[in-house]
């Protein structure tokens, strides 16, 4: 198991006005799973890239186990990635495609089979050795090029958008056996997504890159939860914002006032609650506000309405059978637990 540690690492293309990687700093610690989030274009794969070694860095120092790794060559890092496109080796069998990293080190074959077999049970392939690339799946795939990536038994687990190619039914299901295997293996492990949802189910930390500088890295709840902006918020699916100002547990606002946790000193702030946090009410009480409902759809496992309340307008996630009963027009009564509430800095983007 390997400590990565990315300290100040920076990439700035010939030709750029800015840095695709701006002064990145986090330290993944060993055995951990990573998910570097962001849009396209944020610096996710050419962080990646820096780790692995196909990248040189513009500034900065990468680090396993605080030993610096700039000067070592790719293929002596111990670090393998796992691209978004398998470039499997078309001509060659499955089990010849999983062994190749083992016969580069010049393994002999009775242990390169043995570990084939091996690698193929791991990812719940066994007996596909004898095929080619182009008689699997997708999904398929995908598990050879993981088998094959760690046959080598690296030191560090890159994996490049591992499921942007695969239906949803598959995504679940490779979602589930890379979180097995890393698990099982120790294996330290950085992916690369783009989906919110993809990195809170795989990832023990999230570091979130919007525009080549990292915002915020955390747990994926404390992404969920308690965002350190608006505009992290709101790329966590963050909707619902509230302009006032908050003294100790108080936030005052042109709605009323809320309890809130006592996180920020007085100042002026944004309020914000997640759709799924809110709640229909049956009474006023502390933390209530009444509205009327504007829209509303039924979603199958849950309905999702909105809710004027003022000027303001909340996204709410409710129960399905809320649908029934709370149709355009309804008045409606919605309760913010306090503990569920999160004032942000002022300003960010509308």
């Amino acid at each position: 198991m390997t400590h990565l540690s990315l300290r100040g690492l920076t990439k700035l293309y010939p030709g750029a006005d800015k840095p695709a990687i701006d002064n990145l700093n986090i330290e993944v610690e060993s055995g951990s799973l990573v998910a570097l989030l962001g849009p396209s274009g944020c610096g996710k794969t050419t962080t990646m890239k820096m780790i692995a070694g196909l990248l040189k860095p513009s500034g900065g120092d990468i680090l396993f186990d605080d030993t610096s790794i700039l000067q070592i060559p790719p293929e002596k890092r111990g670090a393998v990635m796992v691209f978004q496109n398998y470039l499997l080796f078309p001509y060659m069998t499955v089990a010849q495609n999983v062994g190749y990293g083992l016969k580069m080190r010049k393994t002999d074959q009775a242990t390169i089979d043995r570990r084939v077999d091996e690698m193929l049970e791991l990812v719940k392939l066994p007996g596909m050795g004898a095929r080619k690339p182009k008689e699997l799946s997708g999904g398929q795939q995908q598990r050879i090029a993981l088998a094959r990536a760690l046959i080598v038994n690296p030191n560090l687990l890159l994996l490049d958008e591992p499921l942007s190619n695969l239906d949803a039914h598959l995504r679940f299901e490779m979602r589930d056996l890379i979180r097995e295997i890393q698990k099982s293996m120790g294996i330290t492990t950085i992916f690369v997504t783009h989906d919110q949802e993809e990195a809170a189910v795989l990832a023990d930390r999230i570091a979130l890159i919007l525009n080549g500088t990292l915002q915020q890295y955390d747990t994926p709840m404390a992404l969920y939860h308690q965002p350190t902006s608006r505009e992290i918020a709101q790329f966590f699916g963050g909707v619902n914002f509230l302009q006032g100002r908050q003294d100790g547990g108080v936030f005052t606002c042109d709605l009323g006032q809320f309890d809130v946790p006592r996180a920020n000193g007085p100042g002026d702030g944004v309020l914000t609650i997640r759709p799924e946090d809110i709640t229909i009410a049956e009474a006023d009480g502390p933390n209530t506000v009444s509205g009327t409902v504007a829209s509303h759809i039924y979603v199958g496992t849950h309905s999702r309405l909105k809710v004027r309340v003022g000027e303001a307008m909340f996204d709410v996630i409710a129960d399905a059978s809320a649908i029934q009963t709370y149709g355009d027009g309804q008045p409606i009564r919605l309760a913010f637990p306090p503990q569920k509430l999160w004032v942000l800095p002022p300003g960010g983007t509308e």
